[in-house]
């Protein structure tokens, strides 16, 4: 599968540039009192020159013809190459980054690469009911892994005691699996894990469309023109 690079992509953002579009697909969801609960999830992963890239996973529950029965959840985040923040990056508040990215070239960001021949990478992910991680882990090619590193939590949140995570590219398709950590126990248990296929659309109008159906559509509707 070829990766398209875009003309605006930060040279350190090229590590995770396999990532960038959107994906589709279905997977399987595990939780108490349900194994192997079907839903469906519509991951993006947007950049616009910044050396962050954006995250949105939105996800549905589905019925067992595969449609789209109702929503499950969405997260929204920021990946980006784990490195200490310097005068020269965007923040904090609005305060501007140089014209010049921080890393300006390929040998510049080379200088980031780990002892494991990979690059070291922290995913802000933010769940509705006042939950937000921190995961840090490593992007090596077309595989990632990442773990809580730590988190905030509100007087509201449920009980949850972090999760590790794996994401790959297998045969052009996005792969990833997630599995939590039992609170009482520590011990990882599975979560979910889908396979996700990269589409065309961007703009949010019809995404899910073509794996959900439109909920307008009357019995009958689908027929050729």
């Amino acid at each position: 599968m070829a990766i398209e690079i875009p003309s605006n992509l930060t040279p350190e953002l090229v590590p995770l540039s396999w990532l960038l579009g959107t994906w589709e697909g279905t997977g399987s969801l595990w939780y108490e009192g349900a194994e192997e609960t079907p839903f469906g999830q519509i991951i993006t992963f947007t950049q616009d020159g910044l050396p962050f890239v954006e995250y949105r996973a939105e996800s549905f529950l589905l019925d067992d013809q595969g449609q789209k029965l109702r929503p499950l959840t969405v997260e929204t985040g920021f990946w980006q190459i784990d490195r200490p923040q310097v005068d020269g990056d965007v923040g904090p508040g609005l305060v501007p980054a140089d014209v010049v990215p921080v890393h300006k070239d390929a040998d510049s960001v080379e200088t980031l690469r780990n002892e494991d021949d990979g690059f070291n990478i922290l995913a802000t992910i933010a769940h509705p009911g006042g939950l937000t991680e921190n995961y840090v882990g490593m992007i090596k090619g077309p595989v990632v892994r990442l773990q809580t590193g730590n988190m905030l939590q509100d007087d509201i949140t449920k009980e949850y005691a972090g999760s590790v995570r794996l994401w790959g590219l297998v045969n052009g398709n996005l792969m990833w699996d997630w599995e939590t950590a039992n609170p009482v126990t520590r011990k990882l248990e599975k979560h979910a894990s889908a396979e996700l296929r990269k589409t065309s659309s961007m703009t949010g109008d019809d995404l899910g469309a073509t794996m959900f159906g439109s909920l307008d559509d009357e019995p009958g509707d689908g027929e050729s023109k």
